[in-house]
């Protein structure tokens, strides 16, 4: 989508810099966020999910700066950061259920 946003509209040379940064840094985010999250599943560990869970966060920032915030928002841009949101917010929800779970098992 930025490539066609860059070709297509008047897109501001810094701005479309400064988006594809977040982008990367997004990225990077995204990564760590999922790799966290599963090796904490996977493991029952409660300091891996909630590093997944604080992770989240700046994740969250980030997908409400592409929804509201950067210089042109597409209308399938806006849904699917809309989607994601509400992903998101499961996400967090079922990762407080899991921490509590795996707190409260006994590992022998």
């Amino acid at each position: 989508m930025f490539i066609y946003k860059g070709i297509a509209l008047p897109y501001p040379s810094d701005n479309l810099v400064l988006d594809l940064v977040l982008l990367i840094i997004f990225l990077g985010l995204e990564i760590l966020r999922i790799f966290y999250g599963w090796k904490g599943n996977l493991c029952e560990r409660s300091l891996a999910l909630c590093v997944s869970l604080f992770i989240l966060f700046p994740c969250a920032a980030l997908a409400v700066y592409y929804l509201l915030l950067q210089t042109f928002v597409l209308r399938l841009e806006f849904l699917l950061s809309a989607i994601l949101l509400c992903f998101y917010s499961l996400e967090f929800l079922l990762g407080i259920l899991a921490i509590s779970a795996f707190s409260r098992s006994k590992v022998y």
